[in-house]
């Protein structure tokens, strides 16, 4: 992929991964791509994902910067409400893109706490607030009481009829409770594909409204995302990367390795990790199987989980995503007195000093038994974030087929939901309600010694 500054450096996987038992995976990637693209795989009605340029094809991209601008104008910030692949997306482009000097993205319903969304409501004080509410439905918990909150926030600040200006609704086309209230207060819309799940839906108008007003250009994110597809044509393990990448952690699961760590040595990567960390967490954790998915910040974390990874239990595979150019220039001064003993490193620039940090760090982790792979991108702006993101989603389908997996379900959310709302006492739900604050009050934490 070196034509779209991608690349897969897998030097460091060997002994425990050796590209020979790599590419012993070649008929089953074949036979998994082949499912992915002719529709008869698990989940085929949810890969609306597969093709950027269709998914969001330039009229759509236009519309988007549009209305973007136009919420811009009227407002100081924008609150983006959503749980998950509603946000998550969002989050990792803006975190790594974002201008200093653009209009800031704040996002809430992510949680349900009272504390995180009364100092959002203060960070916002005075401020001309926008808001971007997500859900295919209008009715998951926690995007939904936010956005009775910031509703009405932006209804006492604004008025209602400036409301409706400053409101946009990314919801389903056809039905849901979101769809209906967007309709009857006159809320621009967009649309939540049917066929894209939330977890694949950073390319769609879920994540690239948001990611416009950060002041991102969508439409090279998307291209990018759109080259990578091209040159994943190719089912060929030594000619796609994806690929190589989805048969290399499955090599080395069966071989015992359970968790794959994502690591970065640059900050505004931390929600690309945790969205990496949803999108196979997500896919892939069914039936008692996988990679269990983790991210570590690096070289904040080396000082912390450091220690782990160097002689923890070896069960662990590393994934690098490296950033190689365009960072800033800034250099380490020269002091007379050189009382760190730094001044070797005087006039050497912050990113040389990082790369050789990552270097090391990944011959050490290697030395210490666990087999890593190297991201690279050529430089960290849309067009290659695009690629990146758009490589870890086709490696991932293909991975959880792998798998005899569906990468696109999600069924084991509904468990802590049901129970919720059982605990809640939401209609529909009183017969449940009895027997499962039985179970609580009888086993688990609320039964433990408790002490104080």
């Amino acid at each position: 992929m070196a034509s779209i500054g991608l690349k897969l450096d897998a030097g460091y996987l060997k002994p425990a991964a050796p590209q020979t038992e790599i590419l012993q995976y070649q008929q089953s990637i074949t036979a998994a791509h082949d499912q992915l693209f002719s529709g008869a795989g698990l989940g085929a009605d949810f890969r609306g994902w597969l093709n950027p340029d269709v998914l969001a094809p330039k009229s759509l991209l236009t519309e988007i910067q549009t209305t973007a601008r136009e919420l811009q104008e009227r407002s100081d910030a924008l609150v983006v409400i959503g749980i998950g692949g509603s946000y998550l997306g969002a989050r990792a482009v803006i975190e790594a893109l974002a201008r200093d000097d653009g209009k800031p993205v704040y996002f809430a319903g992510h949680n349900i706490s009272a504390d995180f969304h009364s100092r959002l409501m203060r960070q916002l004080a005075g401020k001309r607030v926008a808001v971007n509410v997500i859900s295919k439905s209008g009715t998951t918990t926690e995007p939904a009481i936010a956005f009775r909150i910031f509703q009405e926030l932006v209804e006492k600040n604004a008025g209602a009829a400036e409301a409706a200006k400053l409101i946009v609704a990314t919801t389903d086309a056809h039905k849901g409770a979101l769809l209906k209230l967007a309709t009857d207060r006159g809320y621009k819309r967009f649309v939540v594909p049917d066929d894209v799940g939330g977890r694949y839906s950073v390319l769609s108008p879920v994540g690239l409204l948001p990611i416009a007003y950060g002041g991102v250009d969508i439409s090279a994110l998307v291209s990018g995302a759109a080259t990578c597809a091209e040159a994943c044509a190719s089912t060929d393990l030594q000619k796609n990367p994806a690929y190589f990448y989805a048969a290399a952690r499955n090599t080395l699961y069966d071989k015992g390795y359970n968790v794959e760590v994502l690591s970065h040595f640059e900050p505004r990567l931390h929600y690309v990790a945790e969205w990496w960390k949803q999108l196979y967490g997500e896919s892939e954790g069914k039936d008692h199987k996988a990679l269990f998915p983790a991210s570590i910040d690096l070289t904040a974390d080396l000082h912390s989980m450091g220690q782990y990874m160097q002689q923890g239990r070896r069960f662990l595979t590393e994934t690098f995503v490296i950033v190689e150019e365009g960072e800033p220039e800034l250099v380490v001064p020269e002091t007379q007195e050189n009382l760190d003993g730094l001044n070797y490193l005087a006039g050497r620039s912050l990113s040389e000093v990082n790369h050789e940090a990552y270097r090391a760090t990944a011959l050490a982790h290697w030395e210490g038994g666990v087999p890593n792979s190297t991201v690279l991108l050529k430089r960290l702006d849309a067009r290659h974030l695009g690629a990146l993101l758009y490589f870890f989603e086709r490696a991932c389908a293909v991975s959880g087929y792998l798998r005899r997996l569906n990468p696109f379900d999600q069924p084991g959310v509904e468990a802590y939901k049901n129970h919720m709302f059982a605990l809640l006492g939401k209609p529909g739900f009183e017969e449940k309600t009895a027997e499962i604050r039985r179970k609580v009050e009888s086993s688990g934490v609320e039964s433990s010694i408790i002490f104080g």
